[in-house]
């Protein structure tokens, strides 16, 4: 698809900015530093942690660069390209030395038959290969960057002074990482590979299908096509949703009991719903009005709110779980194109969830109050603050739908890109009109300095406008199809770059 038929294309507005530069700079945060990242729960087990902020604020990149910026790889390619070095940290995979040694509820009757597994993603863990592997086939397909495809790219490495014995190392590329998925895949029968032990979840199964997709891209193959097939057949003696029409939890490898979602917990049907649409989108929509209805409350000035289910215990304890059931409702939402649900949780948030402004950078911060005193919702967890609005307000209508089945051809990447620029400039319009052969660009650098950006891809006969009027030609350079623009600092430039000869190889 040609950027120039794509919607959304006006530009970023200051939330979208401000959502962009946050990921920006809990990307850029040393390793090991995590401050904001921190979910309720005691380790890193549940659905708040580390990974699936990385994993969706990575998905939330490649929706703003495919819809919005489309011809600004540089606004994008080096942020996500550091998500997928912190995802790989140990602080973010260690937990599954424990998790697989079972002991839960859901499959202590295993304990003596489970034992301790160091590596993340050699079996089950789908909610953490999962998000690898999607991040580093996704990353792939936007940037045309195969670095991690390369052998032992995907390198998980543990070694402590203090305990543990040998250094760890678990090495993986794209394609074996890809390759051992899928046959994971076949050998579960297509019904998904488990999470926890025993625990084969709807929801983290998705992941592996947008990666499988994202591999075919690449290849030309057919991998995602042949698993979603396998997928619907196995599903279909259980059925996608249980009697109350909520999206079926997770089924039990064992004994291949279905637990539904008795609890109608929103975040099941909002997650599952948001990552099943891009392949089964009529499917998707037909079942979100009467799910969505259940789920969220509507205040008399547009205002949306999300309910709370019941708490659940479990063993005498009460489970504490970061389920980001807001933010995953308002992502849903997003990708449903219910403009005026979205419209009215963004409200919401905007007027309880404190959203809080720092260099330019937008969030949500941690709250583990429920509610204020008048009973509105005021509950923000990480995920929901730091990922899940940002990815919301970035995305658009069936976003990642198109993002697996409406992938840029190759001349889209012939096109006059935007592939560098100093610190401190703002890109909020970057599309190429194939039509008028014209870039469209709106940049602002702050501060001081000799500020520039660099487009690839322009012919030597270009011709650079503001407000229709050339643009002084000291403050251009060109070489070799680059194309410098030199900026002035504290300025809104709206700029056109014309390319009357360019034409795609």
């Amino acid at each position: 698809m040609a950027p120039s038929t794509s919607a959304h294309l006006d530009g970023l507005d200051e939330a979208q900015l401000g959502h962009l530069k946050h990921i920006q700079a809990l990307a850029k945060q040393l390793p090991n530093d995590w401050s904001g990242m921190q979910q309720r729960s005691t380790g890193q087990e549940d659905f708040g942690g580390y990974r699936f902020q990385i994993a969706y604020a990575s998905y939330a990149l490649a929706l703003a660069h495919r819809h919005r910026l489309p011809n600004a790889p540089v606004v994008f390619k080096d942020t996500f390209d550091r998500l997928i070095r912190k995802i790989l940290l140990p602080q973010v995979w260690l937990y599954w030395r424990d998790v697989s040694r079972g002991g839960s509820v859901f499959n202590a009757h295993l304990s003596d038959q489970l034992q301790e597994r160091w590596d993340p993603i050699a079996e089950d863990n789908i909610m953490y290969s999962a998000y690898v592997q999607s991040m580093v086939a996704m990353y792939n397909v936007l940037f045309q960057d195969d670095k991690y495809a390369k052998p032992e790219a995907l390198s998980l490495n543990y070694w402590s002074f203090f305990w543990g014995g040998e250094p760890k190392q678990f090495s993986y590329d794209q394609d074996s990482l890809t390759d051992l998925l899928y046959w994971n895949m076949v050998k579960s029968g297509y019904i998904g590979i488990a999470c926890e032990p025993n625990c084969i979840f709807q929801i983290c199964n998705q992941p592996a299908i947008i990666g499988f997709r994202m591999h075919d891209i690449l290849t030309g193959g057919s991998l995602a096509e042949d698993v979603v097939a396998g997928y619907e057949r196995a599903w279909r003696d259980y059925g996608r949703l249980d009697k109350n029409g909520h999206y079926q939890v997770m089924l039990f490898q064992d004994s291949k009991v279905v637990r539904p979602n008795e609890m109608g917990s929103p975040w099941v049907d909002a997650w599952c719903g948001t990552l099943m649409n891009s392949w089964n989108r009529e499917f998707v929509h037909s079942n979100y009005p009467s799910q969505r209805d259940r789920l969220i409350t509507r205040g008399d000035d547009g205002e949306v709110s999300v309910i709370f289910p019941p708490a659940r215990q479990v063993m005498g304890q009460e489970v504490v779980n970061d389920t980001n059931d807001f933010g995953w409702v308002a992502a849903w939402a997003s990708e449903m194109g219910d403009h005026e649900t979205l419209e009215g949780l963004l409200k919401h948030a905007d007027r309880y969830m404190n959203p809080t402004w720092h260099h330019g950078a937008l969030h949500y911060p941690r709250n583990d109050t429920a509610t204020d005193a008048a009973g509105n919702r005021t509950l923000v967890e990480p995920l929901t603050g730091n990922t899940l609005l940002a990815y919301a307000r970035l995305n658009i209508p069936d976003g990642l739908w198109s993002l697996y089945n409406e992938p840029w051809d190759e001349t889209h990447f012939q096109e006059p890109l935007v592939v560098s620029a100093t610190s401190g400039i703002d890109i909020t319009t970057a599309w190429f009109d194939r039509e008028s052969r014209q870039l469209h660009l709106t940049a602002q650098a702050a501060g001081d300095g000799d500020p520039s950006l660099a487009i690839s891809n322009v012919p030597g006969d270009f011709i650079v406008t503001r407000a229709e009027q050339p643009l002084e030609q000291d403050r251009l350079a060109h070489k070799d199809g680059l194309l410098r623009i030199h900026l002035r600092p504290g300025t809104l430039e709206e700029l056109t770059i014309h390319t009357p000869t360019w034409k795609a190889s």
